[in-house]
């Protein structure tokens, strides 16, 4: 099969990778967005934290986390891929992410929670590696019932990723693969529900120098982000741009498909994007709305105990 005659994405903008800081005394993140953050260049994407691989050792005290806080106006994603994260909420959600596992969280009119190192994982230490990112609500859904979707890893389907050339000829060999936690990747759907067209999807080529072609709908904004290893993101006049460990790939819309070469083996990808909202983004803290005033009243409910009801 060729995809020689769908055009390819363009990188618009790498962003290299950001210096980390620390989430309460358990998550060191890189701020992968860096300024690009809460920008309608993301949309419906605001924010995206990641905990690169840390060893932990066993802890005798109370588990490392970020005690209770806080949200209004969209949704956070957890992803764990090492080590385990324990979530509680004020809706009643208590639950465990484990490796391979995502939280997707809707805060929509507001919800108090609290994240912390597993007990299980606390009382034994080992590797820890996560991330979160936070997707904006649209203005009709902002204020809807908090919700809580928990997937677990064997909920996630996996689809193989057949190698390319860089004259778009697929091959049949699998050189990798795709778990497709929220949209569609070659017909096979994510478990995640959404309030708007969302793509995020964990990938993996296992060998250096291998060319894949990813479709990606048009319209969409698009982000890759190299969890590990190094890519080369190759475009329609052929011109590699390299994106190092932690660094991310703005590409531009237009074009239907993205074309990547493994620059190492065992190269790990998470690629997301979204149909762009259009609406204005008022965030402070932890809530993201259309206009301040909301973002007012967000401050003003919290204090008088009104989420999470």
């Amino acid at each position: 099969m060729s995809t020689s005659s769908v055009a390819l994405r363009s990188v618009k903008q790498i962003l290299p990778a950001a210096p980390r800081h620390w989430v309460g005394d358990g998550f060191h993140v890189h701020p992968v967005f860096s300024n690009k953050a809460f920008t309608e260049e993301l949309s419906p994407f605001l924010m995206f934290d990641y905990a690169a691989p840390q060893q932990f050792k066993p802890n005798k005290g109370s588990p490392r986390g970020v005690g209770q806080h806080p949200h209004r106006g969209f949704e956070t994603v957890t992803i764990a891929f090492k080590g385990e994260v324990e979530h509680a909420d004020s809706v009643g959600n208590r639950d465990v992410i484990k490796p391979g596992d995502v939280q997707w969280m809707t805060a929509g009119r507001g919800i108090i929670h609290q994240e912390f190192h597993s007990n299980e994982f606390s009382k034994k230490g080992g590797e820890f590696e996560m991330c979160q990112l936070w997707i904006n609500l649209p203005k009709k859904n902002k204020m809807t019932k908090p919700h809580y979707q928990p997937i677990v890893d064997k909920k996630i389907p996996v689809v193989d990723l057949k190698g390319a050339s860089v004259d778009g000829e697929c091959s049949e060999e699998t050189v990798g693969e795709v778990r497709v936690i929220a949209g569609s990747f070659l017909g096979t759907k994510g478990p995640a529900t959404t309030f708007s067209p969302v793509e995020l999807w964990d990938a993996t080529i296992q060998k250096k120098g291998t060319v894949v072609d990813l479709p990606f709908p048009d319209d969409f904004n698009c982000i890759i982000f190299v969890r590990r290893g190094e890519i080369d993101v190759i475009s329609e006049s052929g011109d590699p741009k390299r994106v190092g460990a932690q660094g991310v790939a703005l590409m531009k819309r237009e074009g239907g498909s993205i074309r990547i070469q493994s620059a190492q083996k065992n190269t790990s990808l998470l690629i997301m994007g979204g149909l762009p909202l259009n609406e204005p983004i008022a965030a402070r803290g932890p809530f993201v709305m259309n206009t301040w005033d909301e973002i007012n009243k967000a401050n003003k409910d919290y204090m008088m105990g009104k989420f999470g009801k």
